[in-house]
C-alpha cells in the first residue's frame, strides 16, 4: 500500500467514524440529576420523544397509571425521533415512569431510589434541556454501572420542581384590594380627626 492510499484509507475510516458515529449519538441526562420527579408544568398536553439508546437488553417504558400502565416505547423497536402524546394533567402532577427489562425481569422508576430493587436512582431528569423541553434517561442493569444509557426521551410541558400553586392575581381581585385598603387608610385618617 502506498502512502497516498494509506491515507485515503486513513481518511475514509475517520470520516465514516465521525459520520456513523454521531448519526447514532443520542442525548445523555446531565450527572447531578438523579433521582428527580417528572412534573406536569403547564396546562397544554405533555408530548413525549424517543430519543435513543446504547443498550443491549430490551427495554418498554411505561407511564405508570391507576389500573394499568401506558406503554409508550421500547427501545429497540421505537424509532428515534417517535412522539407520543401523554394528554394534559393538572398542573403539579407528578409522573412516573416505569421501565421494565424484558431480559431480567426487573422495573425501574424514575424519582425516589426506594421504589427500585436495588435501592438506586436509576433515572436521570433533566429539566430544559432544550427550551421547555426535560430529558429523562435511564440505568436498565441491577446495581448499575449507571450510564444511564440504556434508553433516553424528552417530554414537553414538564419541570422537576413544583411550580407554585398560588398563581397570579387577576386585574379585578387587584383592584378590589386595592380600595379596600384605600378605604383602611380613608377610616384611619377619619378617626385621628375625630380624636383631636
Amino acid at each position: 500500500m502506498t502512502k497516498r492510499n494509506c491515507i485515503n484509507w486513513t481518511l475514509t475510516v475517520v470520516i465514516h467514524l465521525f459520520i456513523f458515529g454521531t448519526a447514532n449519538a443520542f442525548p445523555i441526562a446531565i450527572p447531578g440529576t438523579e433521582g428527580l420527579k417528572v412534573i406536569v408544568g403547564g396546562t397544554n398536553d405533555v408530548f413525549a420523544t424517543y430519543q435513543g439508546n446504547s443498550a443491549a437488553f430490551s427495554n418498554d417504558l411505561y407511564l405508570v397509571q391507576p389500573g394499568s400502565d401506558r406503554f409508550i416505547f421500547n427501545n429497540h423497536g421505537s424509532a428515534v425521533g417517535s412522539t407520543v402524546n401523554l394528554g394534559g394533567f393538572a398542573i403539579g402532577t407528578e409522573l412516573l415512569f416505569r421501565l421494565h427489562v424484558n431480559n431480567t425481569g426487573y422495573d425501574y422508576f424514575t424519582g425516589d431510589a426506594s421504589l427500585n430493587p436495588d435501592q438506586h436512582f436509576h433515572a436521570r431528569v433533566q429539566e430544559n434541556w432544550l427550551p421547555s423541553t426535560t430529558l429523562v434517561s435511564f440505568e436498565d442493569l441491577f446495581n448499575g454501572p449507571f450510564n444511564y444509557n440504556d434508553l433516553s426521551f424528552s417530554f414537553t410541558n414538564t419541570v422537576t420542581t413544583k411550580p407554585p400553586t398560588g398563581g397570579v392575581p387577576e386585574p379585578s381581585t387587584i383592584f378590589l384590594l386595592g380600595i379596600g385598603l384605600a378605604g383602611l387608610g380613608y377610616r384611619r385618617k377619619n378617626r385621628k380627626i375625630r380624636i383631636k
